[in-house]
């Protein structure tokens, strides 16, 4: 059995990567799909894993702070919240990486594709990865972690499509 500790940390770790994967491809694709010149999606893009790496971090520190003070004889250890923020931060903040890299050395169309496929293989192995890590049912679990990272991915292109 894997201790309360050990679980946190991966769910802090699994939400930063997902959350990161998700909201820098979704933002990317929108902006890429509404004409935005490829500057000004790398600067969105850098902007958005700073702030929102800070912001998913100061999240978790608070909620698992916040938690671990209500418990009455301090069941976990006061402490855990700082860790868990921290690989937050960190895995939102390399994660948010992948999706922006092909901006980085590709024209917009390209890259356009290039993010959104790294993705989403991202976000399978994140998925297979929790699985085997967590004992739960691998393909089923990347599976999930697929479909739905997509489908967030896809209302990132159409609503950049709308707008444009």
């Amino acid at each position: 059995m894997q201790s309360k500790t050990f679980i946190l940390y991966v769910r802090n770790f699994i939400f930063g990567a997902e959350d990161s994967l998700v909201s820098t491809v979704g933002l990317l694709a929108g902006v890429a799909s509404a004409g935005i010149p490829r500057k000004d999606i790398i600067i969105s893009g850098i902007v958005l894993i700073f702030v929102e790496a800070f912001s998913m971090a100061v999240g978790s520190f608070l909620s698992e702070r916040t938690t671990e003070e209500s418990l009455i004889d301090n069941q976990e250890k006061l402490g855990n919240s700082l860790i868990a923020s921290v690989i937050m931060f960190c895995s939102y903040f390399v994660s948010g990486l992948i999706p922006l890299f092909p901006y980085l050395i590709q024209s917009n169309l390209n890259a356009f594709w290039q993010s959104i496929i790294a993705s989403l293989v991202a976000l399978f192995i994140l998925g297979f990865l929790s699985a085997k890590i967590l004992k739960t049912k691998i393909f089923k679990n990347a599976l999930r972690m697929l479909l739905i990272g997509g489908a967030a991915i896809a209302l990132g292109v159409i609503v950049g499509i709308i707008i444009k």
